[in-house]
């Protein structure tokens, strides 16, 4: 089992899912970061003043899965994400000790496999 991390831009995060939804991929956490990489630095003016920004808003996308699912998941990430700029994000693969469905106390893969209700 893997945690899969994608970090992408805010802009892409529909397009994202959509990938996701498509490579049959389910359980996705999502949050709004901040962070910076490769981007260079911006420059934007606030109530006129001049203002460095160095920290960029980003999508985080945390899923959890088989080690059958790890290829498929990253595909959809790259794929939903890429627009070819400089601060597209990156995609972490994270090795899971244990997994636990809370409703119903199933553990490791059968806790990460989608359930049909």
């Amino acid at each position: 089992m893997k945690l899969v991390i994608g970090v992408v831009r805010p802009e892409k995060a529909n397009d994202v899912l959509e990938a996701l939804y498509r490579a049959e991929v389910r359980g996705v956490s999502m949050s709004r970061v901040q962070g910076h990489g490769g981007e260079l630095e911006r420059v934007e003016t606030y109530r006129g003043t001049t203002v460095k920004v160095g920290l960029s808003e980003k999508v985080r996308f945390e899923i959890a899965v088989s080690d059958d699912f790890v290829d498929q998941t990253i595909d959809a990430l790259c794929e939903g994400g890429r627009t070819g700029e400089v601060g597209d994000g990156k995609v972490f693969v994270v090795p899971l000790e244990r997994v636990v469905r809370i409703r119903t106390g199933e553990t490791d893969v059968s806790a990460v496999t989608p359930v049909d209700k």
